[in-house]
């Protein structure tokens, strides 16, 4: 999986806690069996651009720990007709996920568990989100990506 990271942060997150996430966020694509040439992005922020970026694009004007935005739906308008070997080709852009470290680290001292637990759940968190599982449209979908979640961090190495 191409991924790029990009870390606007104040202060900066150490290399070793980037070097996670590329990490888990590899480990979790080849969880799910996604090609090789899929791509995404990670982009670390603190509170006051998380919350400028939810206020902005649902509305909520306050911070939150990780926003995903999904760059293809698989109920696209019109579909591109193509032989499978040129589709297999074209590289699959999944999305975009934005992190809140300060939050990231709220929530890990609310929790008490280490800030590269709560970091690698929050990006696994929004990676399903970009691989179209959603935990806000029924029980049963929350039930099967919390579990999905659950297992990439535990077979990872991240438990709680």
């Amino acid at each position: 999986m191409d991924l790029a990271i990009d870390d606007q942060t104040k202060l900066g997150l150490p290399s070793t806690q980037i070097d996670l996430v590329e990490r888990v966020l590899q480990f979790a694509g080849t969880y799910l069996e996604l090609p090789d040439n899929t791509e995404m992005s990670v982009t670390f922020v603190n509170n006051d651009e998380i919350q400028r970026i939810n206020r902005e694009y649902r509305n909520l004007d306050k911070p939150t720990d990780v926003i995903s935005f999904a760059l293809e739906d698989d109920d696209e308008d019109l579909p591109i007709i193509m032989d499978p070997e040129m589709m297999e080709e074209i590289p699959k852009n999944i999305g975009d996920i934005f992190v809140s470290v300060d939050k990231v680290q709220e929530q890990a001292d609310f929790l008490e568990h280490p800030f590269e637990r709560e970091l690698g759940f929050l990006v696994v968190h929004g990676f399903l989100h970009l691989n179209n599982y959603d935990h806000m449209r029924s029980a049963e979908d929350e039930k099967v990506m919390f579990r999905l979640q659950r297992e990439i961090l535990d077979d990872f190495g991240l438990k709680r």
